[in-house]
């Protein structure tokens, strides 16, 4: 019995390589399964053939109008085949009839194991690392052209698709996992992106780590990344987030990685799993007091660096620290919002027409996005594109043609832009949200002035005022576009 480990891709093991998934993508995202091996139970001496087609037909052949439906009467057919697979191990194993020249003919991979100068003779072949659903799912494109992946299933036949170059179905993958990716799935996903070489997904999972860092972080699968996913991350100028919050996350996946290394969380043993990733922290952006609270005592620093910083902080001129000082999404400062009214209701439909409201405020600021409501008829997605034009001039300053998700509740939900926009004193802005969605939730008993003060005792004024038109209903008193998400 030959075993099929041929591949032209390199990639780690099935179970090293997937197992970073094993915590399911919830809310409708991919959902991926651990694929720890499975215990050295005996292979069972006939391994199950489920959902075979197994009785002759005869002049099957007349029933079918097309190819496709010849060949996907085929599939995983006893019919016609001349080659099995053993799919996964130990019990789980299945095994599946397959047809050579299909295999082949999709597949550069196959078509060396049966055709190649070492081509295989055996009737049977073994795929211990394979999980048998994903080789299905592979089967069923490669006779069909169907694609049939769901949450529990995506990532062990990206891996499959991978192992036996076949591209388009990876594509399908890929186009699956961005559908459902979100900010509590983003470190999980751009972990597996990297892993099975996929460019493209992994922009996508660093752009929603960088506009919803803070959600981003607090996932669980944040402690699961590698380290090196971890520096690739610490090195964005782009992630939205205060660096003292930041600098708390890398804790907890410091505590988390002694854990999997077996070693007590010390301080000294936190210095050292994060090895490389210390030095991308950008502690120059911290307050002093965010300084003192945290990195100072947290043991991660020599004393030596400890110190340094401090001199940094207090003094000029200030000394070299071996920190990099350039803001991350360009700003400073600190994260604030404010809400402008005072009342959640129901319901507040949506035909096309943009929900409207302008606003000045006494000091220069950059809002990095909006809270909005979300759906009455609980957990929804909505697509939006959100804006902030200059209002006399009628110039758009920043805009993003995105989506949230809600979960039912009465709450506000971030929607951010791609970049800062630059708000500056006593000038009019109108901010604009265009949404696409069932009936939300919409706030009532509006204020036409909201004032925030900040810890360090800096007071930011709003002013809001109607716009012109229609606006869908929104307006001083009530409507859409609850909160404004700003630097100071």
């Amino acid at each position: 019995m030959a075993t099929g480990s041929g591949s032209s891709v390199g990639l780690a093991s099935n179970h090293d390589g997937q197992e970073a998934a094993s915590n399911s993508v919830q809310s409708g995202a991919a959902s991926v399964p651990s694929n720890a091996p499975v215990s050295g139970a005996a292979r069972s001496a006939s391994p199950p053939e489920l959902g075979l087609q197994r009785e002759p037909m005869y002049n099957w052949q007349a029933t079918k109008s097309s190819l496709k439906e010849r060949f996907a009467f085929l599939f995983n057919n006893e019919l016609l085949s001349d080659v099995r697979f053993i799919v996964g191990k130990g019990r789980q194993a299945q095994r599946i009839p397959a047809h050579k020249f299909v295999l082949a003919a999709g597949s550069a991979v196959f078509d060396a194991m049966f055709n190649g100068g070492m081509a295989t003779t055996s009737a049977e072949i073994e795929l211990p690392d394979v999980e048998p659903a994903a080789f299905l799912a592979l089967l069923r494109f490669l006779y069909s052209d169907e694609v049939h992946i769901g949450p529990e299933t995506v990532m062990t036949t990206l891996y499959t698709a991978k192992k036996y170059a076949v591209p388009a179905l990876e594509s399908h993958c890929v186009d699956f996992l961005t559908k459902h990716l979100r900010a509590d799935n983003a470190f999980m996903l751009l972990a597996q992106a990297r892993l099975f070489d996929e460019p493209q997904l992994a922009s996508l999972c660093l752009d929603t780590i960088d506009k919803s860092t803070a959600d981003a972080i607090n996932a669980e699968s944040f402690t699961d990344i590698d380290l090196d996913t971890l520096c690739a991350v610490l090195q964005r100028d782009t992630l939205s987030i205060r660096e003292n919050r930041l600098f708390g996350a890398v804790v907890r996946w410091a505590e988390a990685e002694c854990y999997r290394q077996q070693l007590p969380p010390t301080s000294e043993n936190k210095q050292k799993v994060l090895g490389k990733a210390v030095p991308l922290i950008r502690f120059p952006l911290m307050t002093v007091e965010e300084f003192a609270a945290g990195p100072a005592q947290s043991g991660i620093l020599f004393d030596r660096e400890v110190v340094n910083l401090f001199l940094h902080f207090t003094v000029n001129p200030k000394p070299r620290v071996d920190y990099i000082d350039r803001p991350r999404c360009c700003l400073r400062g600190e994260e604030c919002s404010i809400n402008r009214f005072q009342q959640v209701e129901s319901r507040w439909g949506y035909s096309g027409t943009s929900d409207r409201i302008r606003f000045n405020v006494n000091k220069r600021i950059s809002i990095v996005g909006f809270g909005l409501y979300g759906s009455i008829h609980g957990p929804t997605d909505y697509q939006v594109n959100i804006q902030i034009l200059e209002s006399d001039k009628r110039i758009t300053l920043g805009q993003n043609d995105t989506g949230f998700n809600c979960d039912g509740t009465a709450n506000t939900f971030r929607v951010m832009f791609k970049e800062p926009v630059e708000i500056l004193p006593n000038v009019s802005y109108t901010a604009c949200a265009t949404l696409k969605g069932p009936d939300s939730h919409y706030g009532t008993k509006g204020l036409k002035k909201v004032q925030r003060e900040t810890a360090t005792g800096t007071k930011t004024t709003f002013l809001f005022f109607s716009s012109p038109g229609n606006n869908n209903g929104t307006s001083v008193e009530d409507g859409q576009i609850p909160e404004i998400i700003y630097y100071t």
